[in-house]
């Protein structure tokens, strides 16, 4: 990967946004935004301008999907790809979440070793198309 992919990551919990962080330090070809809640995405993406949104389903507030909505409302990030993070992943939920416009659902809990490579993967379906 010669690229650097600008990821934001969306978790209200500071635990798991903290194993993210910790899983993508240093990580070659990405960098990591955090926000802590759907609100402080919305405010902070379209000046970030990231590559790849990963966002929790359930936040208080804002939830995921409705996060979603309300960063495609934002001309900068309509084309942007968005991937669900949840514990959610029961067939029927992850064909809700990409009818809604997510391109996939990464499962939680998920492996902090392989993120990294999960990511990379993701990111590069997002590319070819």
């Amino acid at each position: 990967m010669t690229e650097t992919v600008r990821i934001l990551y969306v978790d209200d919990d500071a635990d798991i946004r903290s194993i993210v962080e910790f899983a993508l330090e240093g990580e070659e070809g990405l960098t990591l935004e955090l926000c802590a809640s759907g609100q402080e995405a919305v405010a902070k993406a379209p000046t970030l301008c990231p590559d790849l949104i990963l966002l929790d389903v359930m936040m208080p507030g804002m939830d995921g999907p409705t996060t979603l909505q309300r960063l495609r409302d934002q001309a900068e990030l309509v084309a942007t790809p968005v991937a669900f993070v949840t514990a959610k992943v029961q067939p029927q939920e992850v064909a809700h979440f990409k009818s809604i416009g997510a391109v996939d659902v990464i499962a939680k809990p998920f492996d902090p070793m392989a993120l990294a490579d999960q990511i990379r993967d993701l990111w590069m379906h997002c590319r070819n198309g």
